[in-house]
């Protein structure tokens, strides 16, 4: 097997990693080291990856921001590829089409200053387009799907295809009925406004999330979906956790939906403390927390 690392680093040269360091490339900033790291830009890459992975049945993972990733201190078997590099954003008239790796933030603030509603509220959100698309990212009463029109992708199988907003269910957090695939870049369609007023209300949602976030340590976001009709952070405050920390986790005493990594936490610290907080928000409440945020790799 060590024969497709000698074939990625031939085919990608500089732009393929080995024992990468995966902490540099999550917001948790923990995590062991990838055994291949590389970045695909063009759909001939990225199927001569997934033809490689296919073919030697290597495990294939696919990072933007790594913004909603717990990796585990073992590290990752196989192949990471990153969308990073994908990062072009280009605005007409009124629709907006970005790559996969472009950040989302930059995509509202180019929508904003263009006069164009429907992205400002989620100004801040620390993710990619990507990933955003992926896991319909929202905040404050919007979603990346609301103003989606179609977004292209690569199957499993190397072969690219667009899909329409309506070919697939977006849902909260969540997005049903999207085949095995890798998003490569979404085109939205916005509304015209008041870019004043647009620029505006980005600026007071940045605030509220300085204001209301620990931003100021490392985290991946709200640990936690949103339960029916409830808050996770509600139920954990009330079971008494804010606070509450393992090695050098703790649950954020600003926003106790977050986990922090507030002193050098191992990726074990962040996962246990996740489990507590899951037994004891059932043990007294009865409510099962469903994770958010993605493990990548093996935990205890």
């Amino acid at each position: 097997m060590a024969n497709y690392k000698d074939a990625l680093k031939e085919f990608f040269g500089e732009e393929c990693l080995f024992n990468e360091p995966m902490n540099t490339h999550t917001t948790y900033r923990t995590g062991g080291p990838a055994e291949v790291y590389v970045y695909p830009q063009t759909p001939e890459q990225w199927a001569f990856v997934l033809k490689l992975a296919q073919a030697e049945n290597i495990p294939l993972r696919v990072i933007g921001f790594g913004s909603n990733i717990l990796v585990s201190g073992k590290g990752l078997g196989g192949i990471t590829c990153s969308t990073k590099k994908m990062n072009r954003i280009v605005v007409d008239e009124n629709r907006i089409t970005a790559q996969a790796g472009a950040p989302l933030d930059k995509v509202c603030e180019l929508a904003c200053k263009a006069g164009l509603a429907g992205m400002e509220k989620l100004s801040g959100i620390p993710g990619s387009v990507g990933g955003a698309v992926f896991m319909n990212a929202g905040a404050y009463g919007q979603e990346t799907a609301d103003c989606l029109e179609y977004f292209d992708i690569i199957d499993w199988e190397g072969r690219p295809a667009t899909l329409l907003k309506e070919d697939v269910k977006f849902a909260y957090r969540h997005v049903d009925g999207l085949p095995k695939c890798i998003i490569l870049s979404a085109g939205f369609t916005l509304k015209p406004g008041d870019f004043t007023q647009l620029l505006a209300a980005r600026s007071t949602v940045q605030h509220n999330r300085v204001a209301k976030q620990p931003l100021e340590f490392p985290s991946a976001g709200s640990v936690f979906k949103r339960p029916a009709n409830d808050y996770a952070s509600r139920l954990i405050d009330a079971a008494g956790l804010r606070g509450l920390s393992v090695g050098g986790a703790k649950v954020s005493e600003k926003h106790a939906g977050f986990i922090v990594n507030f002193n050098h936490a191992s990726a074990q610290d962040i996962k246990t403390l996740m489990d507590q907080v899951r037994q004891k928000v059932k043990a007294q409440f009865g409510v099962e927390l469903e994770l958010e945020q993605i493990l990548w790799g093996d935990f205890e």
